[in-house]
């Protein structure tokens, strides 16, 4: 649990440098991040699944990119240091979180 914590820390503080529209303190705030966006995904994430069980259906689960935008969106809303632009900011952030993130654990 702590090793993916580290790795989704990574994602988070490469994404934010890369991403015009993303404002992140410090590496550290990176792990903050981290470590909440996990306990509101754990919390909550299974919840908007299963609300969201037949949009996953039909859109062949892309529809879990909006539920991980949220819930980055709920994270955002809970850290001062951590502020993202806009929806649609949010969304490519969302994105680009989870394929760095799986691409990290790939590689590791």
């Amino acid at each position: 649990m702590i090793w993916n914590i580290l790795i989704l820390t990574v994602a988070v503080f490469i994404v934010a440098n890369i991403l015009p529209g993303i404002y992140m303190k410090s590496f550290f705030t990176a792990l903050v991040v981290a470590v909440v966006y996990s306990l509101v995904s754990f919390f909550l994430g299974w919840l908007l699944v299963f609300l969201a069980l037949p949009f996953m259906i039909i859109t062949f689960g892309l529809f879990k990119l909006v539920i991980n935008a949220f819930l980055l969106f709920i994270t955002d809303k809970l850290i001062d240091d951590f502020k993202i632009k806009d929806a649609l900011t949010t969304m490519i952030a969302a994105l680009l979180i989870t394929l760095v993130d799986s691409g990290l654990h790939l590689l590791l």
